[in-house]
Parts: C-alpha cells; structure tokens; sequence
C-alpha cells in the first residue's frame, strides 16, 4: 500500500473529504458547489456563504448541482457522509464531503449567512 493508501484508510477508509483551509478556499473563491444536506430550519439559522439546502431526508442525488466540484456540508459530519455515500453509489464524480461541518466550520472563525 502506497503511502497516500495508507493516509486515507487512516482517514476514513478513503472517503472523499476536504480539510479545513480548502474548504475555506473553497467557500472564498466559490470554486465548488457547496450542498448543506441540514434540515431547512437548521440551514435557516445560519449556514456557510453560498450554500444550497438539499435535505438529506429527501435527498436525491439526481439534484446535485452539474458542472462542477460539489462539497457537501451537515452539522458534524454524519449526514453529509450519508449523503456522499449515496452519491458515489449513483455514480456520481468529483464530490466531497466537509467532515466537520457547520460547527467545525464556524469554531474555525467560518462566516455563516
């Protein structure tokens, strides 16, 4: 196992993730579409800057934005995991998930709208 395997597995079995200062590059530069699979009322009360509400109760994959790199984003991980999960299993490409979420964002000094 290469070195990169072995990190991956050690960071989750290889799920796709994105780290803190390139999610912050990300939100800044709008460079991806950032998907929060939070309830609406959750997403009502603050979410990262240029976010979309798909809820993960009614999540579908076939509503993700097309075109470009998509980060998915709930309150600590979980439902945007869930969320990945079924999205690479639709075979959907060049998606990842935000693994700290909106709290991790926000104790990291992330605006929210």
């Amino acid at each position: 196992m290469s070195l990169g395997g072995l990190l991956a597995k050690l960071a989750g079995g290889g799920v796709p993730t994105i780290e803190h200062d390139d999610f912050a590059r990300v939100v800044a530069d709008k460079s991806a579409a950032i998907v929060d699979v939070r309830e609406p009322h959750e997403f009502a009360a603050g979410h990262v800057p240029g976010a979309i509400n798909l809820p993960l109760s009614s999540f579908a994959p076939s509503q993700l934005p097309n075109g470009r790199p998509v980060v998915l984003i709930c309150q600590a991980g979980r439902r945007s995991a869930k969320a990945l999960k079924q999205a690479l299993e639709a075979g959907v490409k060049d998606i990842r998930h935000y693994a700290s979420g909106a709290s991790g964002w926000q104790s990291g000094g992330g605006a929210t709208e």
